[in-house]
């Protein structure tokens, strides 16, 4: 079988070769998403990091774009930083999720120069749960009644997150 796949012509095989690593991605990418992705976003309150009381209703108004990390996460580090931004025009919510207690989170985003972002800890995940979190990062873009209008795993760009905002609040 292996001499055969040889013999085939070279735009054969590499076109044989980037459908299996498409379907791999596709693959990782399906079993990624979290078990919501459209629909009434599940209720929330708690504490930010800085003292402020948030929940879902105290949202409503204007689209939110929560986004689900942890600390561990290679991906999340790159991405944080293109959130920061995001936060000084839009509703900006993240949560750090397994990622130790108040002082271990403060410590990491002092550590990162993120200290602007609004960050409501979830020490043993139980709210990335309500959310069908299987991986991070997560982004969800939630419309002013409250409904989940995007969803994207992993890495993504600050331009479409804002695209996807202005979107949602159409």
């Amino acid at each position: 079988m292996f001499k055969r796949y040889q013999a085939l012509p070279r735009w054969s095989r590499w076109t044989i070769e980037i459908m299996i690593v498409v379907i791999v991605f596709l693959t990782i990418r399906a079993y990624q998403s979290p078990d919501i992705e459209r629909g009434s976003a599940p209720g929330f309150s708690g504490v930010t990091l800085d003292g402020q009381a948030v929940s879902l209703a105290s949202f409503e108004g204007k689209p939110l774009l929560m986004v689900i990390w942890a600390e561990w996460c290679r991906i999340c580090r790159i991405e944080l930083p293109m959130i920061q931004p995001l936060a000084q025009d839009h509703q900006v919510l993240t949560v750090a999720i397994q990622s130790g207690n108040d002082e271990d989170v403060t410590r990491f985003l002092e550590q990162q120069g993120l200290t602007q972002l609004p960050v409501l800890n979830d020490p043993h995940g139980e709210l990335a749960s309500a959310f069908g979190v299987r991986g991070v990062p997560v982004m969800y873009i939630i419309d002013s009644q409250g409904d989940i209008r995007f969803t994207e795993v992993g890495l993504t760009s600050g331009w479409g997150l804002k695209a996807r905002l202005w979107w949602a609040g159409r």
